[in-house]
Parts: C-alpha cells; structure tokens; sequence
C-alpha cells in the first residue's frame, strides 16, 4: 500500500507540476508574440502614415513619386539597419522597394483586406521567426502595399531557454519530491510495518511483543491500543491454557480413580469366577465389590452435583444459620462420635440468603474435612460472624495443617494431598471443589488459611448476603 500511495501522488505531482510548467510557458510565449506584433504594428502605421504624408508633398510640388522612391524610402532604412527589421513597399504585386527582403512572403501577405487594415502574421523561415505586418498606404496611395517584417528569433530562443529551464528545475525539484515524499511515507507507515511484524509474532505465539509507544499523537495512540488489545490477547490465551491444563488434569486425574476401582471390581469378580471359593471368602469378595462399588457411585453423583452446580439456577432465600449448623452436625454425628471430635457452633449472625440445600452441603463437605484432618479427639470450631460489613462462615480445625504448595490446590477436582488416607475414607477429591462451585454461585469467596502442625482455617465470605 505504501508503494503504491507513493506512485499514486508522485505521478499526480508530476502531472500537475509539468502541466503548470507548460501551462507557463504557453501563456509567456503568447505574450512574446503579442508584444512583437503590437510593436510591429505601431511602426508599419508609424512607417505608413509618414509616407503618406512624404508622398503628399511630393504631388504638391509636382514631383513624381515613381522617380523619388529611391531618395523618398532612404530615410527610413534605418530601421533596416539592424538585422531584426525589414521593410519593402509593393505596387499591386511589383516590388518597387526593399531593405533586405529575403525572406519568401506568403501570397496573401500582398492582398491586405480591403477595409483598410492591415495583416499580421507569423512565418518560419531559414530557421528563424517573424512576425510579417503588411497594409495599404492610404488612399489616394492605396496602390501600394508596405510589408514590415521583425525578426523575433532571438525572443523565441529567450522563451525556449526558460522554458527547458523551467523543465529541468521541475524535474530536479520532481526528485526531490520524490525522495521527500518516500521518506515521509516510510515514516507514516513505519507503525503499520510495526504493527504488521508485531502481529505475525503474536499469530506465532510470541503474545510478550509489544509495539513502541512515543509521542502523544495518534500513531502513538493506536500502538498503545495495540499492545493493549495484545495484553488482553495473552492474558487470555494464559488464561486457556490454563483451562486445558486443569480440563486435561481433570481428565487424568477421572481416569486414575476410575481404573482403581474397576481393577478391583473386576479382579474379584473374576477370582470369583475362576477359583473354587469358600463361603467365607465368597462373601468376602463380594464385600471389596460392593464397597469400590459404592465408590464410584459415589464419585458419579458428586460429578453429577458438580456439573448441576455450574448450570442449575439456585433458589434465593434466606436461611437461618443455627439451622444450617444443626443439619450438618445431624448428617456428620456418627464420625464426629467415631474419631471423639469436639465441635464447637458459634453464631453471632441469624440468616444468609440462599439455596438451602446447596448451603448445607457446603457446610457438611468443609466440616468432614475438618474431621478427616483431625486426630482422634480434635477440636473443630464453626462460626458465623460479620468480618469487615460482610457475613462469614468459617471452620477452624487443629488438624495437621498442609503446606502452601498443598493448600493452592485443594479445590481441584480429583486434588489429593494425601492419597492413602483420602482412598480409605472414601473419598475421590470433590468434595472441596464442590464447595468452590457452591460458594461461587451464592457469590461468595472460599478461603483457606493453613500451615502444617497449625491446622486449617475455612471461610466462606458473603458478598449477596
């Protein structure tokens, strides 16, 4: 594009610029012509009246003009003298007088119109230039025909120098343009090239390139819009690759706890199948089927709660938090009586808007984390409270504690820190990354505060509520 905007206006330049030169050089050799025919014209009238008058006074003395011409035209050779002007005098179409006549007339130069005027007219000949004013004396001498000649050679060489002068600084001046307008485009279109390079480096991958930003102009302008709109570029293709990383993650991490119990299933069943069994170790191995059994129904009706979570709509009401407290310690009271855990409720605020279902189960998936942490008679503590003009729940535990590097990664799907204890109790790594995905749609935050031998700190913060 740059290449052809700069042919484009060079060749408008030229066409104008040199169209201007002729247009300059017409009007200026019109004017040449037209001051040496007004000249000439002013002395053929000059020359003719004054003969006339010679010619009158020629007749008053009874002299014959015919006789006198010789002696009569002699004063006005002069005019001859220089090689730019002649003059000769016609009677009918004889030549009677001449200065220098060389030059070959046009037949109509001796047949001027017959009102009086006279003819003007310009003729090449022997390589030089003339402007050929001819009339009739006047009357009673129209008989004779007077022809002034002017060389205008030396004017017309005038003009031609300028004008080829004109021409060559034109084209001088065209180059320079030329190279001007060149370095100009480069110039203006250097942010295009820029930004063209700089795009097939982001389509390549490189989505860290970014464009030069200088000046307060709009080229300055568009290029911060630019390495703006490449930010967002990268920061969501980061933000993609992510989403594959943890989808693959997940995939894997499905598929891993899927094979071992289908291992198991499948193991027993066919030691069932090909081993000639007691009763004893029959209904044994129908015991490890139906418990990883269990397990993956289990596993498929907390994927299937995670997936509801992401697309159902939830009921918006207000609960009452004592309750909510009340539901969870029922549904876990067998294992907080198994391991002798000490579960302490505190609740300084009454309601939270929401679903109710989804809230208990929030409360019974961070609470049964909180007793698998826990040594045999541990202490966990549930709040509810305001914190910053926001309502929050939060499950404290003096369970073991985890690391930073475990603690970013709890609620991942499939996550688990430790992987012989999660299996025995049965669990298959969902049940904090459906708490994320309950928190979420109440539009709340999950938190996690922990380090090891401190135990872990749960909260889920209200924003709606």
């Amino acid at each position: 594009m740059k290449y052809r905007t700069f042919l484009t206006t060079l060749v408008l330049f030229l066409l104008s610029f040199n169209i201007g030169i002729l247009t300059i050089s017409i009007i200026t050799f019109n004017d040449t012509m037209k001051g040496a025919e007004e000249r000439s014209l002013d002395e053929h009238y000059f020359i003719a009246s004054a003969l006339a008058k010679d010619f009158d006074a020629l007749n008053s003395r009874g002299i014959d003009i015919e006789d006198s011409l010789g002696s009569l035209l002699q004063p006005y050779g002069y005019m001859s003298s220089g090689k730019k002007v002649r003059l000769a005098l016609y009677k009918g179409r004889e030549l009677v007088f001449s200065h220098r006549q060389e030059t070959a007339l046009p037949k109509d130069v001796l047949e001027p119109p017959k009102d009086g005027d006279r003819l003007v007219s310009t003729q090449k000949a022997n390589g030089h230039t003339y402007v050929i004013v001819s009339g009739k004396l006047p009357a009673p001498y129209n008989s004779y025909t007077m022809v002034y000649l002017y060389d205008t050679t030396d004017a017309v060489s005038a003009w031609k120098h300028t004008k080829n002068m004109m021409f060559a600084a034109g084209f001088i001046l065209s180059l320079l343009f030329a190279a001007g307008l060149l370095w100009l485009l480069n110039r203006i279109f250097k942010p295009l090239s820029q930004i063209s390079h700089t795009s097939r480096n982001i389509a390549s991958g490189a989505y860290e390139t970014r464009l030069p930003v200088s000046g307060q102009d709009e080229l300055s302008e568009m290029a911060q819009n630019f390495n703006h709109m490449a930010e967002e570029i990268q920061r969501q293709m980061a933000e993609l690759t992510a989403a594959a990383e943890k989808k693959q993650q997940f995939i894997d991490n499905f598929a891993h706890e899927l094979r071992t119990p289908l291992t198991a299933i499948y193991g027993y069943a066919e030691y069932m199948q090909k081993a000639v069994l007691s009763e004893d170790e029959r209904l044994s191995a129908i015991d490890y089927i139906m418990a990883e059994s269990r397990r993956l129904q289990a596993m498929s009706a907390q994927l299937l709660e995670l997936a509801n979570l992401k697309n159902d709509q939830i009921a918006w009401e207000a609960q009452n938090v004592s309750q909510l407290f009340r539901l969870a310690e029922q549904t876990l009271q067998q294992k907080i009586k198994e391991k002798g855990i000490q579960i302490e409720f505190l609740c300084d605020i009454d309601t939270v808007r929401g679903d109710a279902y989804l809230l208990e189960s929030l409360l019974v998936n961070l609470i049964d984390n909180a007793i698998k942490a826990c040594d045999a008679g541990g202490h966990i503590r549930a709040s509810a409270f305001t914190e910053n003009g926001k309502k929050t729940i939060s499950i404290r535990d003096d369970g073991k504690g985890m690391p930073p590097e475990i603690l970013r990664h709890i609620t991942e799907p499939f996550y688990r820190a430790e992987k012989s204890r999660n299996r025995k109790d049965g669990g298959a790594g969902l049940g904090l990354a459906i708490c994320r995905e309950i928190a979420a749609r109440h539009g709340a935050e999950l938190k996690f505060e922990s380090a090891p031998g401190e135990g872990t700190l749960a909260k889920v913060i209200f924003t709606t509520s």
